[in-house]
């Protein structure tokens, strides 16, 4: 049983929720934790790991079956993100972008021949995608995009970049949204070997560092008619997009929380300082409690937004609170856990410093945290403070 689980929530998951919970974990414990360390120091993404992904279906595990997808409810999705991120946030992050920002608009809004053409593979790992929203001027407002498509008699001409794009160094596809001559925001399917079209790495991260990061670049890129997704019409088909890549987060970050928590419980449990266990002292066992009631209160935000989410019923600004709030969490709970082990909190022989560099990158992306809470702000006031 995934622990820590204080109010019992594993009793309200279904016999095969909690096996995928299982599973994941087992997976997450023996293919990840093992080698992450060395990986995040040498700052390289570990690819073979993209091939189990698919073979253990955390690759579009809400996709329908009859598209390579594992036909689960959100549920099982999120406790699949909370155990992987349980290992690394950056292989979380590799998942949320393939299985929401990736498979589900090419479902959503692809057309039945994009559908066959690329889901199996992505869904299997045999094709990785990334998703180009984020622009070197415009992250937080993708309204000011500059990117743009024009059409041509052989198609679309694309053309401007885009930045902080996960999975850009080594993804064969990517979604990309562009303005056209109308100004309207279109969603379409880059491949890699278009002519013009290009990944360069981000290099010098201090966080997310397994994580393969790059930036998309077009020039004169000529798109085919075929690969602009026919139902993506609006800046709303993006945003759409992002909502369900915000859920994920909001239970993978659980995950990375648990583990630190886990880890300073035991460390505290073994480290002697004044003749007894540092666990013996009032303010070790205040942090220890905090941090308990807080992961709590997390996973009791996360299943009920699962429940909101598997009835069609969750709302933009629920997934807004439900991000910002547990990813804060995370990297408090990070921050404390690693006061606690004192040092050796900083030390790759445990897994604190690490996580908690990679949740400063959560904690900003898919929607900062104070996008968040001004999402919140104009929901509660009905005042819009950032147009």
């Amino acid at each position: 049983m995934p622990t820590p689980d204080f109010f019992n929530i594993y009793d309200l998951l279904t016999t095969e929720q909690q096996l995928i919970a299982s599973t994941v974990k087992d997976f997450s414990d023996r293919e990840i934790k093992p080698i992450i360390e060395d990986y995040a120091q040498k700052a390289e993404f570990p690819l073979h790991l993209i091939k189990k992904f698919g073979e253990i279906g955390v690759f579009g595990a809400t996709i329908p079956v009859e598209y390579g997808g594992g036909g689960l409810d959100y549920i099982s999705y999120g406790l699949m993100c909370q155990e992987i991120e349980r290992g690394d946030s950056g292989m979380r992050s590799t998942i949320s972008v393939q299985s929401s920002l990736v498979m589900w608009p090419i479902f959503a809004f692809g057309s039945e021949e994009q559908k066959r053409k690329y889901l199996p593979g992505l869904a299997s790992g045999e094709m990785i995608g990334c998703f180009g929203l984020t622009e070197p001027d415009h992250g937080s407002n993708p309204a000011g995009m500059q990117t743009r498509i024009s059409k041509t008699e052989k198609g679309y001409l694309l053309n401007g970049s885009k930045i902080w794009i996960s999975n850009a160094p080594f993804a064969d596809i990517a979604i990309v949204w562009a303005r056209d001559e109308d100004g309207k925001v279109r969603g379409l399917i880059a491949e890699r070997g278009m002519e013009g079209f290009s990944t360069p790495e981000i290099h010098h991260k201090w966080s997310l560092r397994a994580s393969a990061t790059g930036e998309l670049v077009f020039d004169n890129v000529l798109i085919p008619e075929e690969n602009i997704l026919p139902n993506a019409s609006g800046l709303k088909a993006p945003l759409q997009c992002l909502d369900k890549a915000r859920y994920g987060i909001s239970w993978g970050v659980i995950g990375a929380a648990m583990d630190c928590y886990e880890t300073a419980v035991q460390y505290a449990a073994e480290r002697i300082q004044f003749d007894k266990p540092i666990a013996a002292f009032q303010l070790t066992q205040k942090k220890l409690a905090e941090m308990l009631t807080e992961i709590t209160k997390a996973q009791l935000l996360a299943w009920r937004l699962g429940t909101l989410m598997n009835n069609g019923k969750a709302t933009t600004t629920q997934i807004s609170m439900a991000k910002r709030n547990n990813v804060a969490m995370a990297l408090n709970t990070a921050r404390e856990c690693r006061q606690i082990l004192g040092a050796m909190g900083i030390s790759g022989e445990y897994p604190i410093m690490r996580h908690m560099m990679n949740l400063e990158s959560v904690i900003t992306y898919e929607g900062t945290h104070d996008i968040h809470l001004l999402i919140l702000g104009a929901e509660i006031t009905g005042i819009q403070a950032f147009k």
